[in-house]
């Protein structure tokens, strides 16, 4: 018998797991709160300003739309079984271009799969749940690291992850660029890594969790590893240990991360050698914003593109500027925590180590994507003194002083702050009262309404964020480039396409750039269109070579409506889209006629006679020609004049095209040719920027700037009986022409050199996930070409022979052939898959033993209890 007051044998580990058991229910209440209050705050700030799903307006703005939406319903084709290549190959995209490295960086998250929930004409609606889910997972990561740094209430910890779940990085930057999510997501896992390595614990999770950020998205897995290693100096100086326990836990936490990014190897080292290849973008030289902007920056409703989204809400903020003044917080704690969060500011203002953040490489686009470090600094320095319980009236006071300076310290700021002083008042003034409730509450006892007051705390936070969501929303739509969502125009134009694609016999191009860079991916077929930060340099100087145009900045090809490239890569079909003249671009609401045209083309692989590759030159025709293997283009002398008849200023390599003053109906050059009647009349001005026109042809509009986009060769209509060409210019900035602007195309020529090229290429084309064969005539010699980029990574054969790495022929791919192989094959493997797998085997490795080893030291220490 148990003696009476003695507990029952076992019962006291249950009595001791109680308060546990009981500290984890209040942290999933809190964690799952600050989720639900994250999605609500989200929702209803896109409710406000009437975006996509709640209204007309679209959300899909820059890259989101341009990118991201075009990406996932490829992401939905390949996860359902429709796409067309794999993990490894994209044949919608750039004629065939490398898949991984694109799905290492957009689609890597845990959270992209559910895009196959949806219907795909429903791509836009799974972006947006996706967005709302991986924010409201940041706010609960957020929130179960405070509560493991240190305990508190739940509805006040839930507050603060929603105040770093909705900060001004998430809402501002994250929110159209879906993929710099994950960093928010990481950034507290890692915090929490952080203290398992300081306390020697979890050796493999914490590892892992490095992993999974490396792996969703290394580029800002790498800033979260920054932000993580700010946290551990803070902890480091604040402890008391000595030296030698201090430096193991450096160690500690340098073996895991080393180890989580290894085993991440084989997705995030695809991403970084393929960045190795891609089209060079001059970098941009850092330039700091007004202080004024950055005080601007951490109020509700500021905007700005190129600015830090430093906004967690006026409560947080007023929490994060009140721990420097709470003398319950140890002076240590304190002075670390706020040179912590001084020195990161800091370093958003200055180059350096501006670079630092970046890896070492400047951004294309805006300079202050680390924000999110500095906004999870600041919420965690609040939750350190206000779960403390609030301060007291000279706490309080400090640090409404503080903010006031800061709001001041914005009024001279350049961004739009309107709205600003009159929603921080606001929240001010309703913060106060609930503050005097509160205390007054407390002091006469009635808990229920300190309890009540506690829990309109939330609401506060939320109406806030939502407004400053909403405002946002506005700004960034009419300051970005936008997409429409989908509609009846891209149903109609998808289910053309569906109907005539005869892949992989020819290809079928979904036009040019009718609602997004990557129409291919969203509309289906095998276009030249592919935007992406990896677009390879061998792929887009081939294609500026042919007369492809290119924008932003060089990424993204735009296809070209020509029917000697047709040939050359096997474009079979061209579904056209032409909108209502008064339609503005990526405008789908107006009605639009789509047409579908077919034409004879040749196989996918042609083969060509023994001799040496085309080398291209400046003349973009006689390019043309080399790469079909025929002359099929008259390329005449131009005459260029100006409006008053004067002709146009010669420069070293061509014609001067600029606006002229007057009537905007008269042209500013016109361009004159003489051709062969009959025949098709060619534009090549890359670098000319506005309209082209001639006599009883089609008005094209040319669309240039210097080092951002470049036009592509347009058609313009039939030579005339008489044989005299005249074309209109209409500038609409400064621009040059080439010497030789204008070709005329002789389609009997054309249709010899398609006839020869069908009748000895292959006889039969299939393609795989990564790789392709083609059947070939018995008894071939010279040089099979490929219609595919000759980009890293690609490797073919001959007949029985060895995969080697390809050559190339005009920028395709190539394979000499000897008269006795009747087939070719081409493989497709990015370039540090191979090295990747072995790092990430080895790792994975090391950290199953890592977990042994610590498993057994566990089972030792309870046998030795």
């Amino acid at each position: 018998m148990t003696p009476a007051g003695t507990a029952p044998a076992g019962s006291a580990p249950a009595a001791a797991e109680d308060p546990r058991r009981a500290r984890r229910r209040a942290t999933g209440t809190a964690v799952a709160l600050s989720a639900l209050l994250t999605a609500l705050g989200l929702c209803l700030g896109d409710a406000l300003a009437r975006m996509y799903p709640f209204g007309p307006a679209t959300r899909s703005v820059s890259d989101l739309g341009n990118q991201y939406v075009p990406f996932y319903a490829r992401w939905w084709d390949v996860l359902h079984g429709h796409g067309q290549g794999d993990l490894l190959i994209n044949w919608n995209s750039g004629y065939g271009t490398s898949y991984l490295p694109d799905v290492g960086t957009y689609l890597a998250s845990p959270f992209s799969p559910l895009v196959a929930l949806f219907p795909r004409d429903r791509v836009d609606l799974a972006v947006y749940v996706i967005t709302v889910l991986m924010t409201a997972t940041a706010a609960a990561a957020m929130t179960g690291y405070l509560l493991r740094l240190r305990r508190g209430n739940p509805v006040l910890a839930a507050c603060f992850g929603t105040a770093y779940g909705l900060c001004g990085f998430a809402v501002t930057d994250a929110a159209y660029n879906p993929m710099w999510l994950t960093g928010l997501i990481a950034l507290p896992l890692l915090f929490l890594g952080v203290e398992w390595a300081l306390e020697g614990r979890r050796p493999v999770l914490g590892a892992l969790l490095v992993t999974a950020a490396w792996a969703a998205n290394f580029y800002t897995a790498y800033m979260a590893v920054l932000g993580s290693l700010v946290v551990l100096a803070v902890r480091l100086a604040q402890t008391p240990a000595p030296w030698r326990a201090r430096a193991a836990a450096v160690l500690r936490l340098g073996v895991r991360t080393g180890l989580g990014i290894g085993a991440a190897a084989p997705l995030f080292l695809v991403v970084y050698t393929g960045t190795r290849y891609v089209w060079p973008i001059a970098p941009r030289d850092f330039h700091a914003v007004p202080w004024s902007d950055v005080l601007a920056r951490s109020l509700p409703t500021t905007y700005g593109f190129n600015s830090p989204g430093l906004y967690i809400g006026t409560f947080a903020l007023l929490a994060a500027l009140a721990m420097p003044f709470d003398r319950r917080i140890s002076g240590r704690i304190r002075a670390t925590w706020c040179v912590a969060a001084g020195a990161v500011l800091l370093s958003l203002q200055w180059g350096p180590t501006v670079l630092v953040w970046y890896a070492f490489t400047n951004p294309n686009g805006s300079s202050y994507r680390q924000a999110f470090v500095l906004c999870a600094l600041l919420v965690t320095a609040g939750w350190l003194s206000f779960s403390r319980g609030l301060p007291d009236r000279r706490t309080l006071l400090c640090a409404a002083g503080v903010l006031a300076a800061v709001a001041a310290g914005s009024a001279s700021s350049g961004l739009d702050i309107r709205w600003t002083l009159p929603v921080l008042g606001g929240s001010v003034v309703i913060g106060g009262l609930l503050y005097l409730l509160r205390r007054h509450a407390q002091r006469r006892g009635m808990y229920r309404l300190a309890a009540a007051t506690l829990a309109l705390l939330p609401v506060l936070q939320v109406g806030e964020a939502a407004v400053d969501t909403a405002r946002v929303d506005r700004n960034r739509l009419h300051h970005l480039d936008s997409h429409p969502a989908w509609g009846p125009w891209q149903d109609q134009v998808r289910q053309a396409v569906t109907a005539s694609d005869d892949w992989p016999r020819s290809r079928t191009e979904a036009g040019s750039e009718m609602v997004t860079a990557n129409d291919p991916q969203l509309l289906g077929g095998q276009g030249a269109e592919y935007y992406s930060s990896l677009t390879s340099e061998a792929w887009i100087s081939t294609m500026a070579k042919l007369g492809y145009g290119w924008t932003s900045r060089g990424r993204a090809p735009r296809t070209l409506d020509n029917p000697v490239t047709d040939a050359v890569f096997s474009v079979g079909t061209r579904v056209r889209a032409v909108p209502h003249p008064s339609a503005e671009p990526y405008d789908a609401s107006v009605p639009a006629t789509v047409t579908v045209s077919h034409q004879k083309v040749p196989p996918l692989v042609t083969v060509r006679p023994a001799g040496p590759a085309p080398r291209y030159g400046n003349d973009t025709f006689r390019n043309q020609e080399m790469l079909l293997g025929a002359t099929v283009y008259a390329v005449p002398d131009a005459r260029v004049v100006t409006r008053d008849g004067r002709q146009a200023q010669r420069t070293a390599d061509g014609w001067r095209a600029d606006p002229q003053s007057g009537s905007k109906a008269l042209p500013s050059q016109r361009i004159t040719v003489a051709c062969r009647p009959g025949w098709e009349v060619f534009l090549n001005t890359p670098h000319f920027g506005g309209t082209a026109a001639m006599a009883q042809g089609s008005t094209v509009r040319m669309v240039a700037a210097p080092g951002t986009q470049v036009a592509a060769m347009q058609r313009l209509g039939v030579v005339p009986a008489d044989g005299r060409v005249q074309i209109d210019l209409r500038a609409a900035k400064p621009g040059s022409l080439p010497l030789r602007p204008v070709g005329c195309l002789d389609p009997s020529r054309l249709a010899a050199a398609v006839g020869q090229l069908s009748r000895t290429g292959a006889t039969q084309v299939s393609v795989s996930g990564h790789g392709l064969h083609a059947e070939l005539p018995a008894g071939s010699v010279g040089t099979a070409v490929v219609a595919v980029p000759r980009t890293k990574g690609w490797q073919c054969a001959a007949g029985d022979a060895a995969l080697r790495p390809a050559q190339q022929y005009g920028g395709l791919l190539a394979v000499p052939l000897d008269g006795r192989a009747t087939t070719v094959d081409c493989s497709f493997t990015p370039p540090g898959l191979k090295a990747g797998a072995a790092l990430g085997t080895g790792s994975l490795l090391l950290l199953g033993a890592a977990g042994l080893w610590s498993a057994r030291r566990r089972r030792a220490g309870r046998l030795a209890l």
